[in-house]
């Protein structure tokens, strides 16, 4: 790691504050974000008695503390409902899980803390600041951008192999043997692996196709929209990542069945998938031996038994974390299965059997709730027959990557501050915000429609 590295990490808080004095704090929310999140490195300073300063945390303070000083109005002004339980639960849950497991309080404030920063404080600003369709939308917009100023970077990476990293900050920062693949390489750029810097474009090309379709956006950066998102397509596949290009195409055969019949029964099946799997994989219901076998017979060998592998170490990571199903094993590798020389034997894959392990039943059953409350907010504020309005596809849109994202955590761990903004975001539609907007920005027949939507209880 050379110099740059080290006086970007420590001139990144300073920087956020110099962008709050500079733009509209919404604006520099979205910029911060992205500028953190894509360009920062990856590195990781060790701080006696508080959680690391890494580029997870140097993302979320910055953001947090420059608003706090710009916006205090704003913070004063923001209060806890019902509907935040999920988030709340999930910050504070590694408290219980270090109590239980005998690791004391000093442990589990310090381990709250880290899980608060990591995923409250992102979700906290998207409440503040994204709890309206014009905030929303705001937000979608800065996720096409940041993705299409990653369009050259991802592409030089794909011809010149991950080094971009390495040449700014002098160290890769995932090991290169896994950047081979469909016979090209897979950049990374400053993203910690692969298959984030694809899901990453995913993200951004689904926006930017459904804010064309919808008519939100019609020209980006001088361009036609439907340009922008063929670049977007082009990138997203170059980046030869398997999980991410799956999603692209569910994503927009979601967004299409869902404009063509007007029903939301196409979101529904995809937030199906998590709701099924992590009840019936954590508690050995299905063994998933079926599918390997499926898959096996009729797809790939070689697919099948990776797919066999993966399942494997679920099993029996899932039967270790039952044995303290409640809070879990904590952060410390007890979650883990080691054989009887005391050598590590599993292998963690899914952040949902990360979470089902450290925290149990409660933080896996809370952070998944708190990813999909937004999607059964639009469910219940919007019918799927105003989908496509350009006020409110960008909701539409968000919350579809929020369940996308969850079906990933199946998969990887990989965490992003971006999801859990737009999370906070949607989570915050109220509805009395919901109403005006319709009122104010959608056609007149549809307060009719809604109004049923509405919960009165919020």
């Amino acid at each position: 790691m050379n110099l740059f590295a080290h006086i970007v990490m420590l001139g990144w808080i300073p920087a956020v504050i110099i962008l709050f004095s500079r733009l509209k704090p919404r604006h520099a929310v979205i910029a911060s974000f992205l500028i953190a999140w894509l360009f920062l490195p990856n590195v990781k300073y060790p701080l006696p008695g508080l959680p690391d300063y890494d580029k997870m945390s140097a993302t979320c303070w910055g953001v947090f503390i420059a608003a706090a000083l710009f916006d205090m109005e704003k913070f004063k002004s923001f209060r806890l409902k019902a509907i935040d339980t999920p988030m709340l639960i999930w910050c504070i849950c590694p408290l219980f899980s270090s109590l239980i497991n005998g690791y004391g309080l000093y442990d589990g404030i310090s381990m709250t803390l880290r899980q608060t920063v990591t995923w409250g404080f992102p979700y906290i600003i998207g409440r503040i600041y994204f709890n309206d369709l014009e905030g929303l939308k705001d937000f979608a917009v800065g996720i096409i951008i940041g993705g299409m100023i990653y369009v050259p970077l991802c592409l030089y990476e794909s011809r010149m192999s991950p080094q971009l990293h390495y040449k700014v900050y002098g160290f890769y920062q995932h090991t290169f043997a896994q950047t081979y693949r469909w016979g090209g390489w897979r950049p990374m750029v400053f993203l910690s692996h692969g298959l984030m810097l694809g899901v990453w474009m995913m993200s951004a090309t689904l926006t930017g196709y459904w804010l064309w379709i919808s008519g939100t956006i019609k020209r980006f950066w001088s361009m036609p929209m439907y340009a922008a998102v063929a670049i977007l397509t082009f990138t997203t596949i170059w980046c030869r990542s398997t999980a991410a290009v799956g999603f692209l195409l569910i994503g927009i055969t979601t967004l299409f069945m869902s404009k063509r019949f007007r029903k939301p029964i196409f979101l529904i099946c995809l937030i199906a998938i998590p709701l099924f799997y992590l009840p019936t994989r954590a508690t050995g219901i299905w063994s998933g031996k079926d599918i390997v076998s499926f898959i096996s017979d009729n797809i790939s060998k070689d697919r099948a038994a990776s797919l066999d592998f993966r399942m494997h170490n679920e099993n029996i990571l899932a039967d270790k974390a039952m044995q303290k199903p409640v809070f879990g094993w904590a952060t410390w590798g007890k979650a883990r299965v080691y054989d009887d020389e005391g050598r590590d034997i599993s292998v963690t894959d899914g952040w949902w059997i990360i979470t089902l392990g450290n925290h149990g039943l409660v933080g896996l059953t809370s952070f998944t709730l708190a990813v999909l409350m937004p999607v059964f907010i639009l469910l219940r504020y919007y019918p799927a027959r105003y989908w496509d309005h350009p006020k409110v596809a960008p909701a539409v849109v968000l919350s579809l990557l929020l369940a996308l994202y969850m079906v990933d955590c199946l998969l990887n761990a990989m965490i992003n501050p971006i999801f859990m903004a737009a999370a906070g975001g949607i989570t915050g539609l109220t509805p009395l915000a919901v109403e005006n907007s319709c009122r104010a920005s959608l056609h007149d027949d549809i307060p009719k429609g809604i109004a049923g939507y509405i919960p009165r209880f919020l």
